[in-house]
């Protein structure tokens, strides 16, 4: 048998050391969730193909896990010299792996409109599959966690996520944030002015990819679409505002790209008025979220100390629904990629000390009768949340201690026929070399 069985690329086994501090990441933001009045929801890992083809863009769609249909799916398929593989896989795969959470959340609405109160508010925690290339920080399988509300048109939503936002950070101590926002009816404007809207979906994915491939390739692709080099070099005057009362001059009479700046300062003006604790929001022209739906604001999140890409990002879709038949129903919303906001904190030493330990207390097993007189004992414990268990065998002292050892148990617990007879526990601190006689309660004291 082979010793070492590969998973698929870009996919990962966890260990407990990892899970521990992927646990404490989700138990942090789900407390935030809930804090700010965020329901939670599931969907299916598995989507209809028509659910989610057409909704992420031409690179999105490429992205997309299909699932072969069961049975001999070949025998009603017609195969001709014709046939592409493009056109095959409609016939062998309706079914695929949900790309990201946000179009099946919008299928989620339709479904449940009757059953819901809106606006809704809701969170959703649950791995999402893409078949991109494996990089660092860049994986096919991975977690995301939502939050959107749904069927409301207002900005204090976008508001209220930038503070949900700078909260999740704070409480996990990740400083230097940068929530970088931007609008796209402003970028639409842009586009336009640039006599380029008929190619506005490709645009943006194109001016997605900036900060990887820089402002020179962004122009060279531009011009690959058709679009005139001396509209494009309109593209250098709008990556060179810092301030969007600048963009007032550019954007003109723009009708939408007015209503853009109107948005977009209305959010920055009144979180200037609020305070951050761990992040500053700074509004960035040139970012443009490649998803085929954002229709309004936009954001990204960037850890200033790490060089990882973005840690959360997130927008505005007005029209998400209504692909599914619910027309005027407004969303905004925001997704953390723990895999990321992992390796921020692992690479800046964040995680709490003794975080991976699951058992604080071990109580070694001298023979049967000594191993049940200790269950009232690991019960007191476990009733106070105190991790606790018992060595299942009775091994030789030194095999046990080297399992606390190994499993990095802060105290061990010997109970023999002296300790039965007196009532008192025999405690070593596993940090100090320290031993010691003492009641539970003691026990109970020093560790809480």
């Amino acid at each position: 048998m082979k010793g070492n069985i590969q998973v698929p690329k870009g996919t990962r086994d966890f260990t407990s050391k990892v899970m521990f501090r992927r646990n404490y990441i989700f138990k942090k933001v789900r407390s935030c969730f809930e804090r700010y009045g965020y329901a939670p929801i599931e969907t299916p890992a598995m989507e209809n193909i028509e659910t989610l083809s057409g909704k992420y863009g031409q690179e999105g769609d490429r992205l997309i896990f299909k699932v072969l249909n069961s049975g001999d799916f070949l025998s009603k398929s017609k195969i001709d010299s014709t046939t592409t593989s493009k056109s095959l896989s409609k016939d062998i795969s309706n079914k695929a792996l949900r790309y990201d959470l946000t179009v099946p959340f919008a299928r989620f609405v339709v479904n449940n409109q009757n059953q819901i109160t809106f606006p809704f508010k809701r969170y959703q925690m649950q791995n999402v599959w893409r078949a991109d290339r494996p990089q660092k920080g860049r994986f096919r399988e991975f977690y995301q966690c939502d939050a959107d509300v749904i069927g409301s048109k207002s900005l204090l939503n976008e508001i209220e996520l930038i503070q949900l936002c700078d909260d999740i950070f704070t409480s996990l101590n990740i400083p230097n944030i940068q929530i970088l926002i931007n609008n796209r009816k402003i970028l639409a404007a842009m586009i336009e002015l640039m006599s380029a809207s008929e190619y506005f979906d490709q645009f943006v994915i194109i001016l997605d990819k900036i900060d990887k491939i820089g402002v020179e390739n962004v122009k060279k692709e531009l011009i690959k679409l058709g679009i005139d080099i001396k509209k494009i070099n309109l593209l250098d005057k709008f990556l060179n505002i810092k301030n969007i009362n600048d963009i007032s001059v550019l954007v003109n009479q723009n009708e939408l790209g007015k209503k853009g700046i109107q948005e977009l300062d209305f959010i920055l003006k009144s979180i200037d008025s609020l305070e951050l604790k761990s992040s500053e929001l700074k509004f960035n022209i040139s970012l443009a979220r490649g998803l085929d739906y954002y229709t309004g604001s936009i954001f990204e999140v960037k850890s200033s100390d790490v060089n990882i890409g973005s840690v959360a990002g997130g927008g505005r879709y007005d029209d998400l629904t209504s692909i599914f038949g619910l027309k005027d129903v407004s969303g905004v919303g925001i997704s953390f990629g723990i895999d990321r906001i992992y390796l921020v904190m692992e690479e800046l030493g964040l995680f709490p000390k003794d975080i991976d330990i699951s058992s604080k207390v071990l109580f070694l097993n001298f023979g049967e009768l000594e191993a049940k007189y200790c269950f009232k004992y690991l019960e007191e414990l476990r009733n106070n949340n105190i991790s606790s268990e018992l060595y299942p065998n009775n091994d030789k002292i030194k095999k046990q201690m080297n399992y606390a050892n190994n499993k990095g148990v802060q105290f061990v617990v010997m109970i023999g026929e002296d300790e039965m007879k007196s009532g008192q526990l025999s405690v070593k601190n596993m940090s100090t070399g320290d031993q010691k006689e003492m009641s539970i309660s003691e026990l109970i004291k020093i560790i809480l």
